[in-house]
């Protein structure tokens, strides 16, 4: 892979976990302040515990379909584009919600960076390879 390649990965990548880090502290702030409610419920706050993998994930595909809109680099469906980061972010949550459910957010951040990183890496390995195809030798 070309260096230009590479870097243009790693700052989409980057990208994506800046938006990922905005959405989850929505969801955090969120979480908080129905913490600091004696109103709030137990439904509610597990309900706020299963979504945060979901928000956080959705805040990595928002990222990139940013991205990529400002970069003309491709367009691809949001849903295709959520799925990678959702499946890293709940196995990262599941991985460690044991360990306490603070800790949920380290989980989340390391395999739906992961995730999307080996997404971009994919996308770039099969454009180069669809380009590579259709040149004459």
């Amino acid at each position: 892979m070309q260096i230009r390649r590479l870097a243009g990965v790693l700052g989409r990548v980057a990208f994506s976990v800046l938006f990922a880090g905005l959405f989850y502290t929505g969801w955090l702030a969120v979480f908080l302040v129905l913490g600091a409610l004696k109103t709030s419920t137990d439904p509610a706050k597990v309900i706020l515990w299963v979504i945060a993998p979901v928000i956080t994930a959705a805040g990595f595909a928002v990222g990139l379909t940013v991205v990529r809109r400002l970069t003309q680099a491709r367009r691809e469906g949001f849903l295709r584009t959520f799925l990678w980061p959702l499946v890293g972010c709940i196995l990262g949550a599941v991985g460690v919600v044991w360990f306490g459910p603070m800790l949920i957010v380290f989980g989340m951040f390391v395999l739906g960076t992961g995730s999307v990183a080996l997404q971009e890496l994919f996308t770039q390995t099969r454009a180069g390879n669809d380009a590579s195809q259709g040149e004459e030798p």
